[in-house]
């Protein structure tokens, strides 16, 4: 009796493996990617691919160190951009999924088909928005898994410090990986910084009444705040959310009360020089938001290799 054929491996198509991929609209993802490409090959001129030539070969994406992994529709687009590939994802290959690879060890997560000049135009581009994007969600489900072990019913959450051009994979791991993205961009929610208020004068009041005025009752607008003091103002005048900046644990914990006391309905953000080794020390009932630059700042990015079948 002869053996049974060998089972294929599933593949799965961009939705099952990346849930969230719908947020990115196709023509912002096009654009952005084509822009990255652009930068890549600024002269027009690809001599590499030239040498290759234009066969149809095929790739292996591999994982080959410790995280979880995202970024899959940034990868899909760049072949998209780059011409006549087809990315087939294995099962395994689900955003959000945490894996432990061991040193010397790598799992193939995918298999990019397509003339090998495109392949390899895309291959660098396409594997260093998967690593940096995983990067991002690594840290950030380390920071909230942090959060649940201990606790904290409140939002782990990035910040606007984003790498130019590159904000929207990093702000993408920041979901996959378990955290919130705080604002997009300028025009998500308004911020008043301590250089907003100084250059209007100095008033708190003054700065949320002129931003209420026009931004109305569609976006909420956040104060940076050093002290009780002027938290109380900002809520006052109307503010959304404020920013306890620079707080020290302890003063955090006893003015947050303190002002929850008096404004319940307003959101309390910690942040200033946090980090995942610190953080658990801001936890607290009266904190509703915990925010770390470090978190698109400061990750390790995860080890992805694309190796042309031979």
């Amino acid at each position: 009796m002869a053996d049974p054929p060998p089972k294929r491996q599933k593949t799965t198509t961009a939705s099952q493996r990346a849930p969230l991929s719908s947020l990115l609209p196709p023509p912002q993802l096009r654009s952005v990617v084509s822009a990255w490409l652009q930068d890549d090959i600024p002269s027009h001129f690809d001599v590499g691919g030239y040498v290759v030539g234009d066969e149809v070969q095929t790739a292996e994406l591999f994982v080959k160190s410790p995280g979880v992994f995202a970024g899959a529709p940034f990868f899909d687009a760049v072949f998209a951009v780059c011409g006549g590939c087809d990315v087939r994802w294995e099962d395994v290959a689900v955003e959000g999924k945490a894996f432990d690879v061991a040193p010397g060890e790598k799992v193939k997560l995918a298999t990019v088909t397509g003339p090998v000049c495109n392949i390899l135009r895309g291959e660098r581009t396409a594997l260093n928005s998967l690593s940096r994007c995983s990067g991002v969600a690594s840290l950030s489900r380390r920071c909230a898994d942090i959060a649940r072990d201990r606790g904290w019913k409140g939002e782990v959450a990035g910040t606007r410090k984003t790498t130019p051009g590159f904000r929207l994979v990093e702000k993408y791991g920041l979901l996959v990986g378990g955290a919130s993205t705080h604002r997009l961009d300028l025009s998500q929610m308004v911020m008043l910084k301590d250089n907003h208020v100084w250059s209007c004068g100095g008033s708190i009041e003054a700065a949320v009444k002129k931003a209420r005025g026009a931004s109305g009752f569609s976006q909420k607008i956040e104060v940076e705040c050093q002290s009780l003091e002027e938290a109380l103002v900002a809520a006052e005048a109307g503010a959304d959310v404020v920013m306890l900046d620079n707080f020290a644990p302890e003063r955090l914990k006893q003015d947050a009360k303190a002002f929850k006391e008096k404004y319940p309905h307003v959101t309390v953000e910690a942040s200033g020089g946090i980090t995942m080794e610190t953080m658990a020390k801001y936890f607290c009932e009266h904190v509703d938001v915990i925010s770390q630059g470090k978190l698109t700042q400061g990750y390790d990015c995860v080890d992805f290799s694309l190796k042309i079948v031979h």
